[in-house]
């Protein structure tokens, strides 16, 4: 019996060959100047990872907060630069020293590349092989990430507490200050210089990335960036929904919409069984009881007295008659007019 004639699987480099061959002119002579595929990681993949890393850095932190809970108040103040240093010691020792992507980077389906590697590599598949970190790459992202931070923070507040920005009868304090200044300022502008390079090029989010060539990749090729937006809409709705209402509810007068909405009320008869010896306002016996005229409905003095004086246009609660004049119950004295 005869075998069938099964055909050969392409060699290993022939979809490179066709994706070549397939390719413009002027790309193909853009590419023949490069080593490998250029590849393209969403910058928004990125950004979130960096935030979720955050995040997670602050829930564990309250986390660890709370053990320390019944501790003496304002002493966990005092270390809490050693807290955070300790919190992202911990998330670097279980992620990036063990060549495991962070929590963020995880989610977002990304890990770090060493980029040094790749340059002098030669035909690859899909863009996104490479090595992970060296161990020299990861210790130095260690410490500039954990250890620089620490040191920053600490130095900062030791001078803020010493005030060597105030002193003038130290000049040597005086310029460590306007050196810890310029270093700050430098590292801001050198910070937005790398932004604006990571937005044009995609690669780098920030300057220790950069210096070590520690590249976010994407870690699965076929894996797709999958969000529900059901959430997101959900909360801008209920945030325009909320801003329109704070807009609006100062514009509105409570006198007036009891009134429109007084023809709807169930009870038909509770305006005919209102107590008239009440102030309509306050709801009190009034001590010293007027009369709102024309309509006769008794209130305070004080009541009465405030709310024409605030509004010249002031209606009656009880019956929605305007109130032009005010009287003393049971008094001989002529009307007062309110507005004066």
């Amino acid at each position: 019996m005869a075998t069938p004639n099964l055909p050969q699987p392409p060699p290993e480099g022939e979809w490179v060959y066709t994706y070549l061959k397939l390719l413009p002119q002027w790309q193909l002579l853009a590419l023949s100047h490069q080593s490998m595929i250029p590849i393209s990681i969403s910058r928004v993949n990125q950004f979130d990872a960096a935030r979720l890393d955050i995040e997670m850095s602050a829930m564990l932190k309250e986390q660890l907060v709370k053990v320390f809970s019944l501790v003496k108040p304002g002493m966990l103040f005092q270390y809490e630069p050693e807290l955070d240093a300790f919190l992202e010691f911990l998330i670097w020792r279980f992620s990036i020293w063990v060549d495991k992507p962070t929590p963020g980077n995880a989610l977002m389906d990304l890990r770090y590349r060493d980029e040094r590697a790749m340059e002098s590599r030669g035909k690859v598949r899909t863009g996104l092989e490479g090595p992970g970190l060296t161990i020299a790459q990861k210790i130095w992202y260690c410490i500039a990430t954990v250890g620089g931070q620490y040191t920053w923070a600490r130095l900062q507040s030791f001078s803020a507490f010493r005030r060597w920005g105030d002193s003038e009868q130290r000049p040597l304090a005086r310029r460590a200050w306007i050196l810890i200044q310029r270093i700050e300022g430098l590292y801001k502008v050198a910070s937005f210089g790398n932004l604006l390079v990571f937005l044009y090029t995609g690669r780098f989010r920030n300057l220790i990335e950069r210096v070590l060539k520690a590249r976010l990749v994407y870690g699965s090729p076929n894996m797709n960036r999958a969000v529900s937006f059901e959430y997101m809409n959900r909360q801008l709705v209920w945030n325009e929904f909320s801003e329109m209402l704070l807009l609006l509810l100062p514009l509105l007068n409570s006198s007036s919409v009891k009134k429109i909405l007084s023809p709807f009320s169930k009870d038909k008869s509770s305006s005919s069984k209102v107590d008239d010896d009440t102030c309509p306002i306050c709801q009190a016996i009034p001590a010293i009881p007027f009369l709102a005229l024309p309509c006769q409905h008794r209130y305070c003095y004080y009541c009465l007295r405030t709310r024409c004086a605030a509004a010249s246009s002031f209606r009656c609660p009880r019956c929605g008659e305007p109130v032009v004049a005010m009287q003393r119950h049971g008094g001989l004295a002529g009307n007062t007019n309110p507005n004066q």
